[in-house]
């Protein structure tokens, strides 16, 4: 048995001093080192093959251990990524925002310590339902470049977050949410004329604390406005949305930009209040965004209502691939159940997000931002 076979049995022990010793024995072997280190990068590519993708795992290492962990994770990850020729869509942009800082030199005892905690919390995670390919596995062709409408209602809702003046957030929020919904009715209008083997696909949205429950109600609203689902996992911080490919990254945008654009009204409701006297609590900052998820989730689907109503003879087409969606949920998820929201209540929390849902809403009967 090799020294890194012996501290290894310490991955799997309940107890800490075991990682002592397991850390002793590794700054005992620099020869080590090398073996140490394509180890990690095994087991991160038998996470792969479990299910998870980069982002789920940073997600798990900054929620239960230290920075240190997570630049060491993010090495890992990049040398172990760089073997493939390419990788599955989304990936890069998880590989971007992996932590850069280079992994500073520590004595060995507590640097091997590092290392036995981060591949202790790796080997203890379990499998995931895939939500996509591999890296290995067979892809489909890479597309050139990012969709024109996508880069459309990106350039929208960026703006949205810029300005300072509600009413022009709420303009150009609301037409980006206008383009996600006439999009989502040109691909059933493809389908209806050509109908292609395409099954809806599915993405996976950090959703972390604080308030996470009113973030995921937020999400839910967002995905459901746009003829998908989505499913929260509130052990391992992520929503799963299930829908067809084409209106799967338009829903993580719009869900992006409205969390931003409600933490800001969050931020300046408090300060309003503290001005009159009176102290926020957490009670008032989850009523706040509990209140800003559930009238954001009416407003969206009001405008998906509307623009679909303007082409009557594609509501079968529509109402087929939603079927398609639930089906894929299900066979995703099949013992998914519901929970009750826990929060404390605030009414002027729930009044000012509500206010602010207005403020970032989608008004139809109000002229739009070219």
């Amino acid at each position: 048995m090799t020294v890194i076979d012996k501290a290894f049995e310490a991955l799997y022990a309940s107890d800490d001093g075991s990682l002592d010793t397991a850390a002793s024995l590794l700054a005992a072997a620099p020869d080590a080192d090398a073996e140490l280190t394509r180890r990690g990068e095994e087991f991160v590519r038998t996470l792969w093959v479990r299910g998870w993708q980069p982002a789920d795992l940073v997600r798990m290492a900054r929620r239960d251990l230290s920075d240190e962990h997570v630049r060491l994770l993010s090495a890992l990850i990049r040398t172990e990524t760089t073997a493939y020729e390419r990788l599955p869509h989304r990936w890069q942009a998880q590989l971007d925002d992996l932590d850069a800082e280079v992994v500073r030199p520590t004595d060995r005892f507590s640097r091997a310590t590092t290392v036995l905690e981060l591949y202790r919390l790796l080997v203890r995670l379990p499998r995931l339902d895939a939500v996509g390919p591999v890296p290995g596995e067979a892809l489909p062709p890479a597309a050139a470049g990012e969709p024109r409408m996508l880069t459309r209602i990106r350039a929208l809702l960026a703006k949205a977050e810029a300005t300072g003046y509600p009413e022009e957030a709420e303009a150009l929020t609301a037409k980006a949410q206008e383009l996600m919904a006439r999009h989502s009715l040109d691909e059933a209008t493809l389908a209806a004329g050509a109908p292609s083997p395409e099954t809806p696909g599915a993405i996976r949205i950090g959703v972390e604390p604080p308030y996470e429950q009113a973030k995921a109600i937020l999400l839910d609203a967002v995905a459901t406005a746009n003829h998908c689902r989505a499913v929260w996992n509130e052990a391992y911080g992520f929503s799963t949305v299930v829908g067809f490919e084409a209106d799967l990254d338009p829903v993580e945008l719009l869900y992006t930009s409205l969390l931003v654009q409600g933490t800001a009204a969050m931020t300046r409701a408090e300060a309003e209040q503290r001005a009159g006297g009176r102290k926020r609590t957490k009670s008032f900052r989850q009523s706040f965004l509990l209140a800003y998820a559930n009238r954001l989730g009416a407003r969206l689907s009001a405008t998906s209502r509307r623009v679909a109503a303007e082409v009557p003879t594609l509501l079968p087409a529509l109402a087929s691939r939603e079927v398609a969606v639930g089906a894929r949920t299900d066979e995703l998820f099949p013992e998914t159940r519901t929970t009750r929201v826990r929060a404390a209540w605030d009414e002027a929390g729930w009044a000012h997000g509500a206010t602010a849902a207005d403020a970032a809403g989608l008004h139809p009967n109000r002229p739009h931002l070219p």
